[in-house]
């Protein structure tokens, strides 16, 4: 009995939050794990954990504690070994992780683009002065209104699928997402208009599928890192290098965004302030193995250009 038991343990237990995207996410996970483990995807258990992020519907993220709201629970279950490996969007991974903890590994980088949906314009160009647009974050936010000034701009927070039903349901005129969310719910259809990296710039980490292990659990990240993907990881990594020399949380309006192309890391990076008025940009290219670094010295020259308070909420 105690055999039987043991044979049907997991091998390894996934820890998520319990969004349709975010279970989505942990089912790529899982079924890439298991091939590696060559093992049933059933070996491999998905635990759902709700976090603050989650619980907090009332108001923007900004206000009740900006980045790692929807990465602490996942993370405390990590720490206490109730999971093995917390499988993340990336742009909600806090600048500063946990001490014991680590980004082992990352799946292979989906479309990092924003996306503007709406029923009655077919970009954000064409919205009538005056227009709602819906969005949680401070970043769309900025941008947004440094194209269009004259649209209002409110706070529109739930899942993808909550967020597409508001929008349907007149709440709001238009909303952005990010395409990777979109495609991994098989939504991508719902996109009006997809948003140039070039014009609309990225946040750090979207499209990037992170897992984080235990510093101390060697066997654990040694399965992980079989996963994963390197250009991702360097991609990640200049973009969070960025992000941390400018000690930036969802209270500031930071938006980043590296390709890596062969051994080169080619990174981009944005402040504004948060009505658009203003912003400062940088632009880095170098060896892909000094992506932290790259991404870092972005930060710190925009972090002295930028002028007092520029940064504050």
């Amino acid at each position: 009995m105690a055999q039987s038991a043991t044979a049907s343990a997991p091998l390894l237990r996934i820890g998520t939050r319990g969004s349709p995207l975010a279970l989505a996410q942990a089912r790529q996970v899982r079924a890439r794990l298991a091939a590696a483990l060559a093992c049933e995807p059933e070996r491999v258990a998905i635990v759902p954990i709700r976090t603050s992020g989650d619980t907090i519907q009332d108001r923007p993220l900004a206000e009740a504690g900006g980045k790692g709201l929807f990465t602490k629970e996942i993370e405390e279950a990590l720490i206490a070994g109730a999971i093995d490996v917390a499988v993340h969007s990336a742009k909600d991974m806090p600048t500063l992780l946990p001490a014991g903890l680590a980004i082992a590994a990352c799946l292979p980088r989906e479309d990092a683009r924003d996306v503007f949906i709406s029923r009655v314009a077919k970009t954000l160009a064409a919205l009538k002065p005056g227009a709602v647009v819906g969005t949680a974050s401070l970043r769309r936010q900025a941008q947004v209104l440094r194209l269009r000034p004259d649209v209002e701009v409110v706070a529109f927070r739930g899942n993808v699928e909550t967020r597409i039903a508001k929008l349907e349901a007149g709440k709001v005129d238009a909303t952005l997402l990010a395409l990777a969310g979109l495609r991994r719910l098989g939504l991508e259809q719902a996109a009006t208009a997809v948003l140039g990296v070039d014009e609309f710039v990225p946040a750090v980490g979207q499209g990037i599928i992170a897992m984080e292990t235990r510093d101390d659990d060697a066997t654990t990240r040694n399965i992980v890192e079989m996963i994963g993907d390197q250009p991702a990881q360097w991609a990640l990594a200049a973009e969070r290098g960025f992000l941390s020399a400018l000690d930036g949380s969802c209270r500031s309006p930071i938006a980043g965004h590296a390709v890596v192309a062969g051994a080169e890391v080619r990174f981009r990076g944005m402040i504004l302030r948060a009505d658009g008025s203003e912003v400062l940009e940088c632009q880095r290219v170098g060896a892909a193995a000094e992506a932290v670094a790259l991404g870092r010295d972005a930060g710190m020259e925009l972090r002295g250009r930028a002028p007092p308070g520029f940064l504050s909420a």
